[in-house]
């Protein structure tokens, strides 16, 4: 019995968490995406922008949920830096009615949240980053030709339960970058609920 009841949980675990192994350098196209206060947010509106931290994130991941303080802690950082936190929800509104658009203006109200909140119901902006569960965090910075790219991408930090003794990976990422170095951490492993995309058989839990 024992067994069993262990084999459940690792194939539990295998269905809805995702690990992936990360490439960056990879350029991002500019992309629109309606927020959640109806505005059509795009990498080109941001002029000045220096570079982005794109979190992908939904409704209803427990792994997810913690993060939003953090979030909001990383916007105010560094939007005076001219780089901007957006997050994304790519999540497949068809089979998960949690992820629909009026709750995700719920989300943001409730938590509070300070940066736009997209919907990226066609999934195609997930696709083009790659993006497998979430939280999944990228940081991608103009290069001299004026082309995004990937420079940092996986978790957030390393410690979503207890975030003062968190090795803070994404900021550091972000540092680096405002001060012209090379990411000395470009690549982590993050966990957390799968992005299902539509037409895939296998459902979150």
């Amino acid at each position: 019995m024992k067994k069993i009841t262990t084999l459940l949980v690792i194939l539990f675990l295998a269905s809805s968490f995702s690990f992936r192994e990360i490439i960056t350098e990879k350029n991002i196209k500019n992309f629109s995406l309606k927020s959640t206060d109806n505005k059509v947010i795009s990498l080109e509106k941001y002029k000045n922008a220096k570079g982005f931290i794109i979190v992908f994130t939904c409704n209803k991941c427990p792994m997810a949920k913690l993060y939003s303080e953090r979030l909001n802690k990383l916007y105010d950082k560094y939007k005076s830096k001219e780089v901007y936190l957006m997050a994304i929800n790519a999540m497949d509104t068809v089979a998960y009615k949690e992820e629909n658009f009026k709750l995700m203006q719920k989300k943001v109200a409730k938590e509070k949240l300070l940066f736009p909140y997209l919907q990226d119901k066609s999934q195609i902006v997930a696709k083009q980053f790659g993006a497998t569960h979430t939280p999944q965090s990228f940081v991608i910075w103009k290069n001299n030709t004026g082309k995004w790219i990937i420079k940092y991408e996986g978790s957030i930090d390393d410690s979503a339960l207890e975030p003062t003794r968190a090795n803070n990976y994404l900021e550091t990422a972000v540092d680096e970058l405002l001060q012209n170095k090379t990411v000395s951490n470009p690549n982590t492993k993050s966990v957390g609920c799968r992005i299902f995309y539509r037409g895939e058989v296998a459902k979150m839990d």
